[in-house]
C-alpha cells in the first residue's frame, strides 16, 4: 500500500507539472496563428484593399450612360436649320447575367402592350426567339434525326436551321412582334439601354407599359431624339445626316466609335458637318447608377448626372437666302433642257471667306430628272472656260511678260502646226484688233491669252509654225492659277472637296497649253471659282471659305447661347502683285460689264445695282458625243469695296445657249440685296 501511494503521488505531481506546459504551448500556437491572421489581414488591407473595394463596388453597382439632345445647327441670323424632335420611347436596360429565358418572358409581356415594326426581323432572330421557349426547343430537337449524337452547340445550330426553314406563315404577326422586341433586348450589352420603340409611341402604349413596369424587369418609359429640318431637308447636303437607333453605328467606324464610349444604337454624325463637328454636337451623356441585388437584378437606379446637351453650330449661311438660291438654281436647270447635267452656284463674302449660300442640282439628260446636289459646288469638276482669264492675265503680269503700261497685243487667229484657234469674235481674222490686258478681259480674247501663254513659255510665235515650247509652261500657268485657288482645294470646312482635274501636260499635248490659257482644258469646282474671284476682289488674299461661323451654347429658353468659339478668317496665301498690276485686272473685270467695246461679254449685267464687276465664261464641251457648251460666271459687287462674290457654272448646255449664266446671276444678286444685305449699307 505504501508503495502504491507513493507512485500515485508522483503521477499526480507529473500531471500537474505537464498541464500548464501544454496550455502554454497551445496559447503560443494560437498566438502565432492570430499574428499570422492579423498580418495577412493587414497585408490584404494595405496592399489590395482598394482593389477589393472596387471589385465589390463593381459587383454591386454600375453606371449606365444615357443619350442627350444633340446640339442644333442655326443659320447666320439665328434661325434653326437642324433641330431636334423629342419622342416618348419604350426602353430596356439589360441587367447582369440575364438569361434568354428571362428576356423571353419580358418580351412576351411587353408585346401585349407595344406594337413595333417587324420589317427588319431576320430569320435567325425569329428562330432565336422561338427556341428561347424550352418546350419549342425540345420539340424541334426531337424532330431532327440523330440529334443525340451532336454537342449542345451543334444541337442548337441544327434547331435554328430547322426553324429557319419553316414557312413564313407558320409565325403569326403577334409572334413576330414579340420576336422583334426579344431581338432588341438580346442585342443590348449588360447594363446598357436600348430603345425598343422610339417612334410613333402612342399614349395608350405608354400608359399600359407604365402600369405593368413591375412585371417587366428592365423596361421603362424614356425619351428619344431625332433630327428635324424646319427649312427643308435640302440643307442636309451641307449639314449631313446622323444615324439612328434602327441603323446603328456606321459599320465602317463601329469599332472606333465603341472605343470612344458610344453604344451600338447611339446617334452619331454620319457625314459632312454632323460628322466633322461630332465632338461638339454630341454633348455629354447622362449617368445613372444602377444598384443590383444579390441575384444581379436591378434593385435601384440613382440619377448621378443629368447630362449636357451638345453645343450648337451657327453657320454663315442665311437660311432664307439659301432657300431662294436653291430654288433659283433648280429653276434655271429646269429650263436648260438638252444634255444639261446640272447647275451650281456659290455666294460668299470675299473679305472673310464666309459662305452666304451654296446651291446645286444635278440633271439626268436621259430622264430629265433633277436632284438636289449642293455639294456639287465642291466636288463636281467642270471645264469653266473664259472665267479664268483674270488669273491668266495676273500670272502674266507677275511673270513680267506684260506690264501695266505695256500690254497691248493684236487679237488674231493663232495657227500652229496646221491647227487654228481664235477668239469668239474673230474666227477668220476679219476682226483683228489691238487690245491691252484690260480690254482683252472685256472682250474675252482667247487669242490674247494664247499669246500670253507662248510668252510665258519663252516661245516666239510664227504663224503656221510648229509649237515647240517646253511643257514646263503647264506648270508655270497652273502655278499662278493655284495661287488664286484654281486647281487646288479651297480648304472649305466640309469633307469631300475635289481638287479639280488636270489635263495631260506632256510634250505631245503641248497644244493644249493654249487651251489651258483661256480655260478650255483643266476642270475646276464652282467653289474654286468663287475663291479665285474673292482673291481678286479683296486685294490678293486667298481666304479659306467656311460655312461654320461659331460654336455656341444654349440659353435657358433653348435658343442660341454664348459664343464658345469663333471661326476666324484664314489667309492661305497672298498674291504678290503691285497695285498697278491689280488695277489692270480689276479694270478689265469692270469693263466686261460696263465697258464700251462692241465685243464686251457681260453687258447684260450692267443693270444690276450696286454695279458689279465680272468675268463670263464659255467652254466648248462634249457630252455623250454631242457638242455642248458650259457657261460660267465669276463676279463681285460693288465694283468698289466688294462685299459679295457670286460664282456659278452650268455645264453641257445646248450650243446656242448664250446668256443663261447672266440671267441667273441677275436673279441671285436681286435676291441677295433683298434678303441678306440692304443696298443702303453699301459704301
Amino acid at each position: 500500500m505504501k508503495i502504491f501511494k507513493k507512485r500515485t503521488k508522483k503521477t499526480n505531481k507529473a500531471k500537474a507539472v505537464s498541464l500548464p506546459f501544454r496550455i502554454n504551448i497551445i496559447f503560443i500556437i494560437v498566438g502565432i496563428l492570430f499574428v499570422a491572421l492579423l498580418t495577412q489581414l493587414a497585408y490584404l488591407q494595405v496592399m489590395y484593399g482598394s482593389k477589393f473595394k472596387a471589385e465589390v463596388n463593381r459587383s454591386d453597382t454600375s453606371v449606365v450612360n444615357g443619350n442627350v439632345q444633340r446640339g442644333m445647327i442655326f443659320d447666320s441670323t439665328g434661325h434653326v436649320l437642324v433641330g431636334n424632335s423629342a419622342h416618348q420611347a419604350i426602353i430596356y436596360t439589360k441587367g447582369v447575367n440575364v438569361l434568354s429565358s428571362d428576356m423571353y418572358k419580358t418580351a412576351n409581356r411587353l408585346a401585349q402592350y407595344v406594337t413595333v415594326p417587324t420589317g427588319s426581323l431576320t430569320k435567325r432572330q425569329l428562330a432565336d426567339y422561338y427556341l428561347a421557349n424550352t418546350d419549342n426547343l425540345a420539340k424541334v430537337e426531337k424532330s431532327i434525326p440523330g440529334i443525340s449524337g451532336y454537342s449542345e452547340d451543334a444541337k442548337y445550330d441544327k434547331a435554328v436551321n430547322k426553324v429557319e426553314s419553316y414557312p413564313n406563315a407558320t409565325f403569326s404577326s403577334a409572334l413576330k412582334n414579340a420576336a422583334t422586341i426579344f431581338a432588341k433586348m438580346s442585342g443590348a450589352y449588360q447594363l446598357s439601354t436600348v430603345n425598343i420603340k422610339d417612334d410613333n409611341v402612342s399614349t395608350k402604349e405608354v400608359a399600359m407599359v407604365g402600369e405593368h413596369l413591375a412585371d417587366m424587369p428592365g423596361v421603362n418609359v424614356g425619351t428619344s431624339w431625332s433630327r428635324n429640318y424646319p427649312n427643308g431637308r435640302s440643307i442636309q447636303g451641307i449639314t449631313g445626316t446622323v444615324s439612328n437607333e434602327k441603323s446603328g453605328l456606321p459599320s465602317d467606324r463601329v469599332n472606333e466609335l465603341l472605343a470612344q464610349g458610344y453604344s451600338r444604337n447611339d446617334s452619331v454624325g454620319q457625314s459632312y458637318l454632323e460628322r466633322q463637328y461630332e465632338p461638339v454636337l454630341r454633348g455629354t451623356k447622362s449617368q445613372t447608377q444602377i444598384i443590383l441585388n444579390s441575384d444581379n437584378q436591378i434593385k435601384k437606379e440613382i440619377k448621378k448626372y443629368g447630362g449636357q446637351k451638345g453645343d450648337n453650330l451657327q453657320l454663315t449661311i442665311n437660311a432664307k437666302f439659301q432657300k431662294q438660291l436653291q430654288s433659283l438654281v433648280r429653276s434655271a436647270e429646269s429650263g436648260a433642257g438638252g444634255n444639261s447635267t446640272g447647275t451650281y452656284a456659290v455666294v460668299m463674302n470675299p473679305n472673310n471667306g464666309a459662305i452666304i449660300g451654296m446651291a446645286g442640282v444635278d440633271r439626268n439628260p436621259k430622264t430629265s430628272k433633277i436632284t438636289d446636289n449642293i455639294l456639287g459646288t465642291i466636288n463636281s469638276s467642270i471645264v469653266m472656260g473664259s472665267v479664268v482669264k483674270g488669273a491668266m492675265v495676273s500670272g502674266a503680269l507677275m511673270d513680267h511678260v506684260i506690264t501695266p503700261t505695256n500690254s497691248t497685243l493684236t487679237d488674231q487667229p493663232i495657227t500652229t502646226g496646221g491647227v487654228k484657234k481664235s477668239s469668239w469674235f474673230n474666227h477668220n481674222g476679219h476682226a483683228n484688233i489691238a487690245v491691252d490686258a484690260s480690254d482683252a478681259l472685256q472682250v474675252s480674247s482667247n487669242s490674247y491669252m494664247m499669246q500670253l501663254a507662248m510668252k510665258e513659255g519663252h516661245f516666239n510665235y510664227v504663224e503656221g509654225g510648229a509649237l515647240t515650247m517646253s511643257p514646263n509652261v503647264f506648270n508655270t500657268m497652273r502655278g499662278y492659277f493655284n495661287q488664286f485657288g484654281l486647281g487646288v482645294k479651297t480648304g472649305i470646312d466640309i469633307p469631300g472637296e475635289s481638287t479639280g482635274l488636270q489635263g495631260a501636260s506632256g510634250y505631245k499635248h503641248i497644244g493644249s497649253a493654249l487651251d489651258l490659257s483661256f480655260g478650255n482644258y483643266d476642270a475646276y469646282t464652282t467653289m474654286q471659282v468663287a475663291q479665285y474671284m474673292s482673291t481678286i476682289a479683296n486685294g490678293g488674299n486667298r481666304i479659306e471659305p467656311h460655312v461654320v461661323q461659331a460654336i455656341r451654347g444654349t440659353s435657358p429658353d433653348g435658343k442660341l447661347g454664348t459664343v464658345k468659339a469663333t471661326v476666324m478668317p484664314k489667309v492661305l496665301n497672298h498674291i504678290d502683285m503691285t497695285q498697278a498690276q491689280r488695277n489692270v485686272v480689276t479694270t478689265g473685270l469692270y469693263r466686261v460689264v460696263h465697258g464700251t467695246n462692241t465685243y464686251k461679254t457681260g453687258g447684260m449685267l450692267d443693270s444690276i445695282k450696286p454695279e458689279i464687276s465680272a468675268k463670263t465664261g464659255t467652254a466648248q464641251t462634249f457630252y455623250n458625243g454631242n457638242e455642248t457648251v458650259t457657261l460660267s460666271l465669276a463676279s463681285y459687287a460693288p465694283s468698289t469695296h466688294p462685299q459679295v462674290v457670286v460664282a456659278l457654272a452650268m455645264p453641257n448646255l445646248g450650243v446656242n445657249a448664250e446668256s443663261n449664266n447672266m440671267a441667273l446671276a441677275k436673279q441671285i444678286y436681286s435676291a441677295y440685296w433683298k434678303t441678306v444685305q440692304s443696298t443702303s449699307t453699301v459704301k
